[in-house]
């Protein structure tokens, strides 16, 4: 016990601050999406409230656990990876939400397995390229680190574009921390880029009319700029100061599509402004900025690398959501990351800042 309480004050309590400022915003946020009709603690809040205290008790375990234990279980993560994705095709199991099949129903609720297999994939390719950095210069071993990643990348394609491109840019970041060629990497992108016709044809209606609505954003008839618009129209209304906490009109009009998850930028943006607006993104870009301190003090390449592919998670899922409200991006119905309405998001997400946190325990491991 004495061993685990010594962990806890090497664990970086900056990061521990902004984690719990964002929880509070977003439990706050979410009762107020649902405070006119049902009062502040519903459902949602209880559940977004749980999943906090789940997640936090998660991040725990793993800092006791050690990282390090991980990567001898590589290969079993890899094929429970695979399960997991797989699991959304069982009859009776995988259910359909929002257009696409990526939801398992438990019944008492319905999880996400591409949340948690976010973290697998990580702690996976983190093995994989730190056994491997050497050879990274080569196009052949380039190509096998991208079959490695390709069967879960291709079987989230399938259902969730976003969530796709969210492991890309994680599997991205990761090979280049790793050391890839520069050439190599560039005649690989190029192969990427010839096969986008061929990802279009395959993609479903859905997936291709949120491409053309972002095309075409006057176009309100498609799907997709109606919620844009809708959404910039409660992002202005926020003006410098915002409206008040639970006092957004577009909010209570019920305009903002999906305002507790996706579009949950939006209400903060009209009930606190401008300024709340800009508070939110600092306090994503200070813990985006202890995370880069926890990779150059890292004791170990896999250690970092772990770090580097949850960095890359969430700034592109910050950027992507927030853009998205704006009409910068296209839809994709990524979450904002500890601040979206979602256990297994939320969940998720405490398991990879655990993560991080445990490799910034063990470089600090002199201080015991």
């Amino acid at each position: 016990m004495d061993y685990f309480f010594n962990l806890l004050k090497n664990v970086d309590k900056a990061c521990c601050a902004i984690v719990a400022a964002l929880a509070v915003i977003s439990i706050l946020m979410i009762g107020s999406t649902q405070i006119e009709s049902s009062g502040f603690w519903t459902r949602d809040t209880v559940v977004q409230t749980g999943s906090y205290i789940i997640g936090a008790l998660a991040a725990l375990l793993i800092i006791y656990i050690d990282y390090s234990r991980f990567q001898s279980i590589s290969r079993g993560l890899y094929i429970l990876s695979l399960v997991l994705l797989l699991s959304v095709y069982v009859p009776g199991l995988g259910v359909e939400q929002f257009g696409s099949r990526a939801w398992i129903n438990l019944g008492f609720t319905t999880v996400q397995p591409s949340e948690i297999v976010k973290v697998l994939f990580v702690l996976v390719m983190a093995d994989y390229l730190s056994r491997h950095r050497d050879d990274l210069y080569t196009f052949g071993q380039l190509m096998k680190c991208f079959f490695l990643a390709a069967p879960i990348i291709l079987i989230i394609l399938k259902e969730d574009f976003g969530s796709a491109l969210v492991f890309a840019v994680m599997w991205a970041a990761m090979i280049f921390y790793a050391g890839i060629n520069i050439k190599t990497f560039a005649k690989f992108m190029a192969i990427v880029a010839a096969c986008i016709p061929l990802a279009y044809l395959v993609m479903a209606d859905y997936q291709k009319e949120r491409i053309s609505a972002f095309l075409h954003p006057g176009n309100l008839s498609l799907s997709g700029n109606y919620q844009v618009w809708e959404s910039k129209i409660a992002i202005g209304s926020g003006g410098w100061r915002g409206q008040g906490l639970f006092h957004g009109t577009q909010k209570e009009l019920d305009f903002i599509p999906v305002m507790k998850s996706d579009f949950i930028f939006s209400v903060i943006a009209e009930e606190l402004g401008l300024i709340g607006s800009i508070a939110i993104i600092v306090l994503f870009t200070l813990l985006m900025i202890r995370f880069m301190r926890i990779v150059l003090n890292a004791y170990d390449l896999y250690g970092a690398l772990i770090v580097v592919g949850f960095i890359g998670m969430f700034v592109f899922q910050i950027f992507e959501n927030i853009a998205m409200t704006m009409g910068l991006m296209p839809v994709t119905g990524i979450t904002l990351p500890f601040l979206s309405y979602g256990g297994t998001s939320i969940l998720g997400n405490m398991m990879a800042l655990g993560l991080i946190l445990d490799v910034g325990v063990k470089s600090n491991v002199i201080n015991f």
